[in-house]
């Protein structure tokens, strides 16, 4: 009997054989090409109030930037200066990013008017990852929507 059950127990391992599956589990980091190093590291520290980190990285090793926060990151190239291998068309003004706060959206929206940054959008309703949000949108120095969320 203890033969038989053990023939038929199978170890709860993720299949790889069916149609899709899934062998993504989260972001690490994306790159931002930007136009003006000064003005993008200014709206992401002071505004947004992301860190900035220095870090050696590439093939030959060179320093690099890259704003941190949470477990993720967003690393900066400066355009005609792009760190290989990069995007096929590495534009700034590209990207349509969504951060969820880590403080209330009023929080976030008293901070934007208090450093002159206007909101072009919102508050709006939207359609998060995990749920519905709550969402105000601003451009950057390099014009990329930047959308600031709260989950509701």
């Amino acid at each position: 009997m203890l033969l038989k059950v053990c023939a038929r127990y199978k170890p709860k391992v993720k299949q790889l054989s069916s149609k899709y599956f899934s062998m993504i589990h989260h972001l690490d980091h994306l790159v931002l090409t930007t136009s003006n190093e000064a003005a993008c590291i200014d709206f992401y520290t002071r505004v947004l109030g992301i860190t900035l980190e220095s870090f050696v990285g590439g093939t030959p090793p060179v320093t690099r930037q890259a704003f941190k926060f949470g477990q993720q990151k967003i690393n900066l190239h400066v355009k005609g200066s792009e760190f290989e291998p990069k995007a096929h068309l590495p534009v700034p003004g590209a990207l349509d990013l969504c951060f969820i706060a880590s403080v209330p959206l009023q929080q976030v929206i008293d901070k934007l008017q208090r450093d002159n940054w206007p909101v072009i959008e919102g508050p709006v309703l939207r359609t998060g990852a995990t749920g519905k949000i709550r969402s105000v949108y601003v451009r950057d120095p390099d014009l990329n929507l930047i959308e600031i969320s709260e989950q509701v």
